[in-house]
C-alpha cells in the first residue's frame, strides 16, 4: 500500500465529490479528505496539496491538512486528554481527534498510570492490522534526541517529565528549554517524596552529572537544608501529638517513615539527630519524645551545631 497512515503526503487533487470533500491522489491510490480537514481555501482539482494520512472512526484511510504532533516513527510528549479504564488513555495528537496509548503501554499498578493533564513521551507506531497507536517512548528512543547536561546544573533545580517509573525509581526527561530535546534523568527511590506516576510533572534536584551527560536527581533539597526542614516538621508534628510523644523512631521502617513524613529513612535519622543534639527530643525505644520544656514554639534550645 502507498498510502502509509502516520505520513504526511504530497498527494494530487483528483476530484471533487460534493456533499464529502476532496478526493487525492498518489498516483496509484485515492484518499478521501473531508471539507472539515481543509485549512485555508478549498483547492482545485489537479492541485498538489501537503496531507496526513489517518484512520478514521470506521478504520477507513482518510486525509486531512492539519498537522499533527506527532508523525510515524517519531518521538513527541503528548497530553493526556481522556481515560477508558479498560483500553487505555487517549492522547491529544493536535488534530482535533485522540491518539490511543493501550492499558499494555502503562504501569502495571493503577496509582502509576496517567491522568488526565499528565503528558507522556511516546511513539507513533502502527498496531497490527495497520492503524496508528501510541508507544511509550523507551530508553532507546532518547539516546538521539538528548544532549549532555553541563557541569553548571549540579545543585540546581530542574522540572521534567516522567517516562518510566519502577520500584528502583523514576526515570525523567529534564527539560531542555532552547538548548535542545532533554536531558535524560533517573530518581532513586529513596529520592523520591512520593511514588511518580507515568507522565506526572516533577521537580527535582540535580545531585551528580555522569560522565555520559545523564544526571542522578532528587526531590529534596541539600541534606544540609532539608535536615533543619525536617526537624522543624517532625517538631510540629510532636508538639501536636498527646504528651509530646510519637511511635517513631531509628528502629521504624522505613516505609512508614516515607509513609507518615513523606521523606526518608536517612533524613528522617538526621533530622530526629538535630533535634537531639539541640536537646529537644529523647528516643525510648521505638518512641521519641519532647524534652520537658520543649513543648512551645518559643523554648527551643540553641542550636549547638
Amino acid at each position: 500500500m502507498s498510502l502509509v497512515a502516520g505520513t504526511i503526503m504530497k498527494l494530487r487533487v483528483a476530484r471533487e465529490v460534493s456533499p464529502y470533500g476532496y478526493f487525492l491522489t498518489d498516483g496509484n491510490e485515492e484518499v478521501l479528505m473531508h471539507y472539515t480537514e481543509i485549512i485555508g481555501s478549498r483547492p482545485k482539482p489537479g492541485a498538489e496539496v501537503e496531507a496526513f494520512l489517518f484512520y478514521d472512526s470506521e478504520d477507513r484511510i482518510a486525509a486531512t491538512m492539519k498537522r499533527p504532533l506527532i508523525q510515524l516513527g517519531e518521538v513527541a510528549r503528548l497530553a493526556v486528554a481522556d481515560i477508558h479504564p479498560r483500553i487505555g488513555v487517549f492522547l491529544e495528537m493536535g488534530l482535533g481527534r485522540q491518539l490511543l496509548l493501550p492499558m499494555s503501554e502503562q504501569p502495571e499498578l493503577k496509582t502509576l498510570r496517567p491522568r488526565r493533564g499528565d503528558e507522556v513521551f511516546v511513539r507513533l507506531e502502527h498496531d497490527k492490522i495497520g492503524r496508528l497507536v501510541a508507544k511509550t517512548a523507551a530508553e532507546e528512543d532518547f539516546m538521539k534526541l538528548v544532549f549532555p547536561a553541563p557541569q553548571s546544573w549540579k545543585n540546581t533545580w530542574v522540572e521534567g517529565w516522567v517516562t518510566k517509573t519502577l520500584k528502583i525509581g523514576s526515570f525523567v526527561l529534564v527539560d531542555g528549554g532552547v538548548v535542545g530535546f532533554g536531558v535524560f534523568g533517573f530518581i532513586p527511590a529513596d529520592e523520591r517524596l512520593q511514588p511518580l506516576r507515568l507522565g506526572e510533572r516533577v521537580r527535582a534536584r540535580v545531585t551528580f552529572i555522569r560522565e555520559d551527560g545523564r544526571v542522578n536527581l532528587s526531590m529534596s533539597p541539600i541534606k544540609e537544608v532539608g535536615r533543619v526542614e525536617d526537624a522543624d516538621r517532625i517538631l510540629a508534628f510532636l508538639r501536636e501529638r498527646p504528651g509530646g510523644a510519637m511511635p517513631y523512631s531509628d528502629e521504624t521502617q522505613a516505609e512508614i517513615i516515607k509513609q507518615k513524613f513523606g521523606i526518608s529513612k536517612s533524613a528522617f535519622k538526621r533530622a530526629i539527630g538535630k533535634l537531639m543534639r539541640d536537646g529537644l527530643v529523647t528516643q525510648q525505644g521505638s518512641w521519641t519524645r519532647l524534652v520537658e520544656g520543649s513543648a512551645a514554639g518559643d523554648s527551643e534550645a540553641p542550636n549547638k551545631e
